[in-house]
């Protein structure tokens, strides 16, 4: 296999090269594989993918070479161009198949059987390849054919049955956020298959649902179930105790936005309650009965509604006379878990994040400009991770990835003409 395309960095999956066929189903987790130093070969259709055209875009004007969608997910990745459709385009995925170790896609399940290219025949060509398929509903079952989109794979994973003021009707979080846990949860799949290949030499199909996926946001209520044997209903910023009505507020309001914090007691007051209290104390803003409450055996589901809302309203007091910034640092030197609720901005800004190193910055020659890219979400200590690569061009690669089968240019010309790559 050639070298071209791969990173001179020790990292985790520096050797293998996965082939990415997904759209914003799963656009995320060939782009985790890339961070994670894999050789990512993004295929689009002849002319790009319809990715390319999803907002919001570098300098406010739509083109399918500056999208800052295509951009963040598509980091680490090279492009050629396909035509799936056509019987050379399927010829040409087979020849790329026998090289590769991963193949990810999101179709429709049947879509690559109808073509002749679904697992059986894929490992056929290549026993050890894997594939990843991301579905709404799984490769199996009577939903296997139903269609989805953000709000109704947040919907049916149960999650908005939880968000939202109980007056009003259920919210899911603003911008999409359903495709990326089932991209990730099919890296972490394609990542335990890929463990299972290291012990046995064999490959095998990764069947992913989108909906499944989600369901393991709201995991806090699934276990809230398993204890207290309780249905969770929609509080907005709060958690409310069914057999109480104790309503312990989550989300506080400051001077400049919000905060979280959890009024917890007993085995978790030494990181809420307890070393919250004692800074009130300091600032002369604690009532004599806040004091006086023993938060080692404080348990607030056990707490009548009035002692919940006595409490509440000191601590509501404080955060709001002071700044989010103030309430995070005063936090952390008293290993206090307050946190803002962060906005795009305070996330660009983060000392944090800075500090970890989590921002690259990449050139793009065509726009003459360089871009600032999100970081990779894994670190590991005996290998590196992280932007090495921007966002592809339409095809960019296309001499590079095809010469490696052994196509010459005047091959590629004639398949262009033709409509196949």
């Amino acid at each position: 296999m050639s070298s071209e395309g791969r990173q001179n960095r020790e990292t985790m999956l520096g050797p293998y090269r996965v082939l990415d066929l997904t759209d914003e189903k799963g656009l995320i987790c060939g782009k985790t594989l890339g961070d994670l130093g894999a050789d990512v070969i993004k295929i689009e259709p002849p002319g790009g993918h319809e990715c390319r055209d999803l907002g919001p875009f570098y300098r406010d004007l739509p083109s399918g070479e500056e999208s800052l969608y295509w951009f963040a997910y598509n980091a680490n990745k090279r492009s050629i161009t396909l035509n799936l459709e056509s019987e050379e385009g399927q010829d040409l995925l087979r020849r790329l198949v026998a090289r590769a170790d991963f193949v990810v896609e999101s179709f429709a399940p049947g879509y690559l059987e109808k073509l002749g290219l679904g697992y059986s025949a894929l490992s056929q060509i290549n026993p050890r390849v894997i594939l990843t398929s991301i579905t709404p509903f799984g490769q199996t079952g009577p939903w296997r054919d139903f269609k989805t989109c953000d709000l109704v794979s947040m919907a049916l994973s149960g999650y908005m049955f939880l968000t939202g003021d109980p007056d009003r009707p259920p919210v899911r979080i603003g911008f999409p956020q359903a495709y990326l846990h089932a991209g990730m949860a099919a890296a972490a799949g394609t990542l335990v298959a890929h463990y299972h290949r290291q012990l046995t030499g064999e490959g095998q199909q990764v069947d992913v649902s989108i909906q499944e996926a989600c369901a393991w946001i709201p995991t806090d209520s699934a276990i809230y179930w398993e204890m207290n044997q309780v249905l969770e209903e929609r509080h907005g910023g709060a958690r409310v105790r069914p057999t109480t009505g104790a309503r312990m507020k989550r989300i506080w309001e400051c001077q400049d936005g919000y905060v979280s914090f959890d009024m917890y007691g007993a085995r978790l007051a030494r990181n809420f309650m307890t070393p919250l209290v004692s800074w009130m104390a300091e600032e002369g803003a604690a009532p004599d009965f806040l004091k006086e409450i023993d938060w080692n055996t404080f348990d607030y589901f056990a707490a009548p509604p009035e002692l919940v809302e006595k409490v509440a309203v000191p601590v509501g007091r404080f955060f709001a006379e002071r700044t989010r910034k103030e309430l995070l640092w005063g936090g952390v030197a008293r290993r206090c878990c307050i946190y803002p609720v962060a906005t795009p901005r305070d996330v660009a800004t983060s000392r944090q994040l800075a500090e970890r190193g989590f921002w690259a910055d990449i050139e793009h020659p065509a726009l003459g400009a360089g871009v600032r890219y999100p970081g990779s979400c894994i670190r590991a200590s005996e290998t590196v991770s992280g932007v090495f690569r921007k966002a592809p061009r339409v095809g960019e690669h296309n001499i590079e990835v095809y010469g490696e089968i052994g196509l010459t240019r005047k091959e590629l010309l004639v398949l262009r003409r033709r409509g196949v790559i």
